[in-house]
């Protein structure tokens, strides 16, 4: 392979990852997320006969959501906190 393909091959490579990353942080994502465990719970607790399931499937998926917009914030103070200490790569 010459110079030029691989330096097209790796261009179109970051195309795709650059990409996969809008999706991984789109809010499409979040709320596509949030949506199947809200119907997964509810349908769970449904099926378990538990109490109201449609209305307290709300709480996990709550609980669920708030930690996982969380971890960018906590990644953030994670990678502040290594790179003060010289473990950068």
């Amino acid at each position: 392979m010459d110079i030029e393909q691989r330096i097209l091959a790796i261009e179109a490579r970051n195309r795709r990852v650059e990409k996969d990353k809008a999706w991984e942080t789109s809010w499409a994502r979040k709320a596509l997320i949030a949506l199947f465990t809200y119907l997964t719970l509810a349908l769970y607790m449904n099926a378990i006969d538990t109490v109201r399931p449609w209305h307290n499937a709300i709480v996990p998926t709550v609980g669920f959501m708030l930690s996982a917009l969380s971890l960018p914030l906590f990644k953030r103070i994670w990678l502040t906190w290594r790179n003060r200490r010289g473990d950068a790569d």
